[in-house]
């Protein structure tokens, strides 16, 4: 068997993942025709162990394998071509390893590259370059965007990050849950999650049921607030100030309430390794309740004011657009994919039992443009706030403790754990060594998948359109640059 077949959240033998060579792998993703959220390396003496996940989505499952490459092979032929998903994660493994994918198309540096970068150029009279970075306004994290256009016309957009070289899956070998919820500021919920309940399956510590509830809880609020926020963000950009001034107002209102829960407004310190930090009883529940119902009444009365105006319509339809075939062949995903009609929800993919108890509908949009993008969000919203509802009322009766103490990590296990943040999933990939230490966590950020779908998304669109394509993706510079 070439493949070990296992879940989310489920702790495997590292040792049993199976050895299979590099054109074994070829044949065996035509065969399986599965999506990869995993493609890294790990040093074992002086062999290089490349790990491969797939996703089956259909059946919530995940499948394991790897490659060994030995001190004498430094290169293979790259696997891009027939799997347009692994571009991204072949020039990571070549950049960590140095094994090069030969004929890999865009073969560049991924990270580390601020020097003698080889920029897509194209020749003509009319043609003109436009630099924006790596230093940014405002609170925007570094990269460099460069677009190649003819006039207002963009014609190639070219994203070059890596300029912060934070080391983060190193710290994480010596990991703990501030360490965890700091990777990525605006998802600190959905990190800290996929850490903890990595960790969990690991140490086989199971946790109580009113833990798990308050996490969905927290991670839902974060949703909520974050696409709050982005709608306001996409209304500024297009100059609608009443849009971004209601939204960014009522974004404040979910963030606040998240800070009477925990003491910070973004859940810091809420989520530990065996369950929660904080408790949300009745009062705290019908607090949630009331604040909830409002934020729904002002988004709901501002986004169908939004979505009828025919200023607000035409500065969104058919901007930014992104086709199906396009984001399935870039591995989009999250929002970004459901913008696309691109039914991935690892909520319900995975079989996360406290939503599909209420629903497995996913939200999703058809027409892959700042439009999609927008209204989706408020869908979501919507969701979101449903699911808080049902969580807060399953809270009522249950009397179990917060937190329990983890037990030890195992030994040489592996585990894959999945949460689905407000961009999409969050992918952690653990595995610990014959003394139970951590040798290798690997993290996929939704980002990382997605940044392609902005490239394309801005082509044949005018260059004043950047920044509201940009927004409604909203994607993670640190993220990406780990």
């Amino acid at each position: 068997m070439n493949w070990i077949i296992t879940e989310n959240n489920k702790k495997i033998d590292a040792l049993s993942i199976p050895t299979i060579t590099i054109e074994e792998l070829r044949e065996d993703l035509k065969a399986l025709k599965l999506r990869p959220i995993g493609f890294f390396g790990k040093q074992e003496f002086e062999n290089v162990r490349l790990y491969v996940v797939l996703a089956d989505d259909k059946k919530g499952k995940i499948h394991i394998s790897s490659v060994l490459f030995k001190p004498d092979v430094k290169s293979y032929n790259s696997l891009t071509k027939d799997f347009p998903q692994l571009h991204n994660f072949e020039r990571e493994f070549y950049e960590d390893f140095k094994i090069e994918p030969k004929n890999h198309p865009w073969l560049k540096p991924l990270r580390n590259n601020q020097k003698d970068y080889p920029f897509f150029v194209m020749q003509g009279e009319d043609i003109h370059e436009v630099a924006v970075g790596p230093i940014h306004a405002g609170i925007i994290e570094p990269g460099h965007f460069r677009f190649m256009c003819q006039g207002e016309k963009i014609y190639n957009l070219e994203i070059m990050l890596g300029y912060q070289h934070r080391n983060v899956e190193k710290l994480m070998l010596n990991p703990n849950n501030r360490l965890a919820e700091s990777i990525c500021g605006d998802s600190v919920v959905g990190y800290n999650m996929a850490f903890s309940e990595g960790m969990e399956a690991l140490s086989d510590t199971v946790i109580s049921k009113r833990a798990c509830l308050i996490r969905r809880i927290a991670l839902e609020m974060e949703r909520i607030a974050i696409h709050i926020g982005d709608m306001g963000a996409i209304s500024g950009d297009m100059a609608y100030l009443m849009g971004a001034n209601v939204f960014a107002t009522t974004r404040t209102l979910v963030i606040n309430t998240m800070l009477e829960i925990s003491g910070s407004r973004f859940a810091r310190g809420l989520i530990d390794v065996g369950g929660v930090n904080f408790d949300i009883d009745n009062e705290m529940a019908s607090k949630i309740k009331t604040m909830l119902n409002e934020v729904l009444e002002i988004v709901h009365r501002c986004a169908k004011i939004m979505l009828k105006k025919p200023s607000c319509i035409s500065r969104m339809e058919q901007t930014g657009t992104v086709s199906k075939e396009t984001a399935l062949s870039l591995g989009a995903v999250g929002m970004a994919a459901r913008s696309c009609a691109i039914g991935l929800d690892s909520r319900f993919d995975f079989k996360d039992k406290y939503y599909t108890k209420y629903s497995t509908a996913k939200k999703l949009e058809e027409t892959g443009d700042v439009f999609a993008r927008f209204k989706l969000r408020y869908k979501e919203i919507i969701q979101s706030i449903q699911f808080i509802n049902y969580f807060l009322d399953e809270l009522k009766n249950n009397k179990e403790e917060i937190k329990t103490t983890p037990n030890d990590l195992s030994a040489n296990s592996f585990v894959v754990s999945i949460t689905e943040g407000w961009r999409g999933e969050i992918v952690h990939c653990i595995i610990t060594g014959v003394n139970s230490e951590i040798i290798r966590y690997k993290i996929k950020d939704p980002s990382f998948n997605n940044w392609y779908m902005l490239s394309m998304a801005v082509r044949n669109n005018g260059i004043s359109d950047f920044p509201l394509c940009n927004k409604s993706f909203n994607l993670s510079y640190c993220g990406c640059d780990l």
